[in-house]
């Protein structure tokens, strides 16, 4: 008989069930009785929903791989602790306390901390600037004392909280309420260039993240309010969310459709049969879709929507993770998920974007006109937000560079109409 190694998995601070591992390596998730018998209770995942059975390799080694960090980071991290990157049981026992969502993960009778009796750790500059050293030699802070921090993607990055202004780590398993973001390494001005497309999309009507620049001497960084998050009966809690490829059963390293990952199509029928407002989440996300062509961002990938647990139900996340990669002569050019069957967006026009919906009249007047007005509005906006950045003394060339890669899509889409 193969020994199982085991995780008590919590959501909402409640036990959901356990996360075994077998001596081979394959994983496998089963509800707790308790909880998979009450019928209010949420689900891990829309993949997972509430059972007696037990969810093999399949549907758990995706859902809880895309806990973790990705590519190059979750590598560094793996070397760091020890332990191999493929293998997601070992990294979650070290890094699993505070993930994206409500979710948290602990050695099988251990439960988590209360969260009250730490105190958090205030960061003056000194501090901060060091810790932003740091995290390029040792990814979220891993081994920092009872850190126990996972956050999914492929950047540097530690969620922390700010309290009074001022930016602290929290410990004892408190709800943290920031993401915070260092600038990308090889990668020129990377949080001025998020900022500019997350609050440019605000301008426009889409929900996303909230974001500001900070300084911590002569470093930069971006500093991303939590979604999933928020303040309740005078205290902050956790709600729990899924990227596109944990609710999928897909793997996180075939994120990219043209590595098997989501395409456009898969994630509007996820939302059609999961979302608790199906037509206006994906009338959200064709209007994402839009805006992230329109600002040249070719790595909108399936684990960059998530749909967040809200209290009618799953709904589509704001968006976050908002860059134009275009912008960067060596990145590459390819969209992460094709447009109407097209992979180069310069190849892109007005018949691919009438194959993202449905093929009657009406729905390709909606269409359009959604196309026209957001390339009509977006080059204003683009104008207006740099000049108000400009006031607040935050520049860089990026920000034009975007705004000339803005005017060349909208154009391209314009000259159609």
């Amino acid at each position: 008989m193969n020994t199982k190694n085991i995780l008590d998995v919590y959501l909402h601070g409640r036990l959901a069930g356990k996360l075994s591992q077998e001596k081979s390596g394959i994983l496998s998730f089963t509800y707790d009785e308790a909880y998979a018998n009450d019928g209010k209770a949420t689900p891990l995942s829309v993949s997972m929903p509430l059972s007696h059975d037990t969810y093999l390799d399949s549907i758990a080694r995706p859902f809880f791989s895309g806990l973790l960090p990705d590519d190059i980071v979750r590598t560094r991290l793996a070397e760091y602790l020890g332990v191999s990157e493929k293998n997601p049981f070992a990294l979650l026992a070290e890094i699993g306390g505070e993930c994206a969502g409500a979710i948290a993960l602990y050695p099988e009778g251990e439960k988590p901390p209360s969260g009250i009796s730490v105190a958090p750790e205030i960061l003056d500059e000194k501090k901060l600037r060091d810790i932003l050293e740091l995290l390029k030699r040792r990814p979220m802070l891993a081994g920092e004392g009872d850190l126990r921090l996972s956050l999914a993607g492929a950047q540097d990055k530690i969620a922390v909280g700010v309290i009074d202004g001022k930016i602290a780590l929290l410990k004892g398993g408190a709800p943290t309420s920031h993401i915070l973001k260092p600038m990308i390494e090889r990668v020129h001005d990377s949080a001025q260039n998020e900022l500019f497309c997350l609050l440019l999309a605000a301008r426009l009507g889409l929900s996303a993240a909230k974001a500001s620049l900070g300084f911590a001497g002569d470093a930069s960084y971006l500093l991303v309010e939590r979604y999933d998050r928020i303040m309740e009966n005078g205290g902050r809690v956790r709600l729990h969310q899924e990227d596109f490829c944990q609710a999928l059963s897909i793997a996180p390293e075939k994120k990219y459709e043209r590595e098997g990952g989501p395409n456009i199509a898969d994630c509007l029928q996820l939302l059609e049969r999961r979302s608790a407002r199906p037509a206006v989440d994906r009338l959200a996300f064709l209007h994402l879709v839009i805006f992230n062509y329109l600002i040249g961002n070719a790595d909108c990938h399936g684990k960059n929507s998530s749909l967040l647990y809200r209290p009618e139900g799953p709904r589509l996340a704001p968006a976050y993770d908002l860059m134009c990669t275009t912008v960067y002569p060596d990145v590459q050019k390819k969209l992460a998920m094709k447009i109407g069957g097209e992979y180069d967006p310069e190849k892109i026009f007005r018949r691919h974007w009438h194959r993202l919906v449905a093929d009657t009249a009406a729905a390709r007047k909606a269409l359009d006109k959604d196309l026209n007005e957001m390339a009509r509005a977006i080059r204003t906006e683009a104008a207006a937000l740099a000049e108000a950045l400009r006031d607040q003394g935050i520049t860089s060339p990026i920000i034009g560079g975007i705004r000339e890669v803005i005017e060349k899509r909208a154009r391209q889409v314009m000259e159609e109409f």
